[in-house]
């Protein structure tokens, strides 16, 4: 298939070599070209504006920063409603609020054309060990059509339901990641003030019942205390899904107080200026609370 690509950051990045490998032509399109260089040696193409790398296409993605994003790149003067023809798919990756995904849905529908929300579950790790998965909101027969596409990207692709209920599903998959990671640093902490050494720490839970992938590739980055310089996933980026869970939980009248319990450790990672780094540094925040870390 001909597919376009909005958005080639950390994972549009790891995406469209997936494609290309199998077998797709892809057009892309970034706000910053520069970022574009790696991927044109590979064999991408790329167009100048999303309309454009949305011309002809049998398929056209994007996974972008926010809501506000996703609504100009997706029905700007020059976005991706502007160039998409009929019979095409539009598939959105990013992790934003059901109601922006639904109200973009809908003004894709308006004009004839069709939208799923598909956001991407994994991290740039998972992703290249082609261990991610999709979930997918929106047409049942646009799922069946796009579903052996997605499953270039990542072998596990679900279909949630109605549009805008991938995206619903995808903050509350990441609420759990978020809690999790961040029982994770106060359990250690807690067994390091007891006087457990911290590796030794770090192997009990790495082989006990909570265990989990997500630990699993974490763990190291607290075992010396020393952060990767690229992060999987910073403070501000894995914030930015916690407001969406207390945004989310706020209008369903569901409660969510372990979201916000989460939420305010990555507050607490701001007020220390510790929040350009991967957000499993909210264990050196136990540490400082506990008087372990000066």
């Amino acid at each position: 298939m001909k597919l376009g690509f909005a958005g080639l950051g950390d994972m549009g990045s790891l995406i469209v070599p997936r494609l290309m490998a199998a077998g797709h032509q892809v057009v892309g399109w970034n706000r910053t070209k520069s970022k574009a260089d790696a991927l044109i040696a590979q064999g991408m193409h790329l167009a100048e504006t999303p309309a454009a790398a949305a011309r002809d296409t049998d398929i056209m993605f994007s996974i972008l920063t926010d809501g506000a994003a996703v609504t100009e790149v997706a029905l700007g003067a020059q976005g991706i409603r502007a160039g998409m023809r009929r019979n095409a798919i539009y598939i959105d990756m990013s992790t934003i609020s059901p109601k922006v995904s639904r109200t973009v849905a809908n003004d894709f529908a308006a004009v004839g054309l069709m939208m799923l929300d598909a956001p991407i579950s994994g991290s740039p790790v998972t992703l290249k060990a082609g261990q991610a998965s999709l979930m997918v909101g929106g047409d049942a027969a646009a799922f069946a059509t796009v579903k052996p596409v997605l499953e270039a990207i990542g072998p596990k692709v679900i279909h949630i339901g109605a549009n805008g209920l991938a995206c619903q599903m995808k903050i509350a998959v990441n609420l759990l990641l978020m809690v999790e990671v961040i029982a994770f640093g106060e359990a250690v902490a807690l067994a390091e003030k007891g006087g457990v050494k911290r590796e030794v720490a770090l192997d009990a839970v790495l082989k006990s019942v909570a265990a989990s992938p997500v630990l699993g590739y974490r763990g190291p980055f607290i075992l010396d205390g020393k952060m990767p310089e690229k992060p999987l996933a910073d403070v501000t980026l894995q914030q930015k899904d916690m407001l969406l869970a207390l945004e989310l939980g706020r209008t369903l009248g569901s409660p969510v107080p372990l979201a916000a319990a989460a939420n305010e450790m990555m507050n607490a990672c701001r007020g220390l200026g510790i929040d350009h780094r991967d957000f499993v540094t909210a264990h050196e925040v136990y540490l400082r609370l506990g008087g372990q870390l000066k």
